[in-house]
């Protein structure tokens, strides 16, 4: 490999991550735990880093060793996606039983920041899976130093996007949070869509 193929890997990852994206989501799984995101952005990071680390080394191992597809981890994180997108589209009416008080201490932050923003929004089935797919090109000991010091730049950009994110919300409404909340949740709806059937499709032929 060389610097060009290092850069497509660095392109084509963060592009799939699409941390910027995030952003709104960020804001709105943390709305209740302010005083936290500090952590919450760093465990992200960090939790980021560590999968991506764990998809280089022994992704397709441990997919093969349970016996597990690509396309059909893309479905199970497809459907948590799912579960996900609903709890967006409902979370006003949630939040109205509870105070935030009440909410920040029943939130465990370690959580959402390992699920769902770490996993699978950012270091998804489509990440993982382009790693392993990067791995498998590898043909030497710096290739393997490079995809490395990729995945922890991306992780890195990941923690400066997240530690940053309340400046950018401190300059939205709260209407347009709302707003922005919804619609992320309808979009992710549709992802999870395309990651369910993007892997059923691969998985049961016969339906396409």
């Amino acid at each position: 490999m060389d610097w060009n193929e290092y850069t497509r890997m660095f392109v084509g990852l963060f592009a799939i991550v699409s941390p910027i994206g995030v952003v709104p989501l960020y804001l709105s799984f943390t709305e209740n735990i302010k005083r936290r995101r500090a952590m919450v952005a760093r465990t992200t990071a960090l939790s980021v880093a560590l999968i991506f680390t764990t998809a280089m080394f022994i992704g397709q191992a441990l997919l093969s060793f349970f016996s597990i597809s690509v396309d059909a981890f893309r479905v199970a994180g497809g459907l948590l996606l799912m579960s996900i997108a609903f709890g967006m589209l409902h979370a006003k009416d949630n939040r109205t039983t509870h105070t935030p008080e009440e909410a920040e201490d029943a939130v465990d932050s370690a959580s959402v920041a390992v699920v769902p923003l770490a996993m699978p929004l950012l270091a998804g089935p489509g990440s993982m899976s382009t790693i392993i797919l990067f791995s498998n090109q590898i043909e030497s000991v710096m290739d393997y130093v490079a995809l490395f010091v990729i995945c922890q730049l991306v992780a890195g950009i990941i923690w400066g996007i997240l530690h940053f994110a309340p400046q950018i919300g401190d300059r939205m409404s709260q209407t347009s949070m709302n707003v922005t909340t919804r619609v992320m949740g309808l979009i992710l709806a549709a992802m999870s869509v395309e990651f369910i059937v993007g892997g059923l499709r691969n998985l049961l032929p016969g339906l396409a």
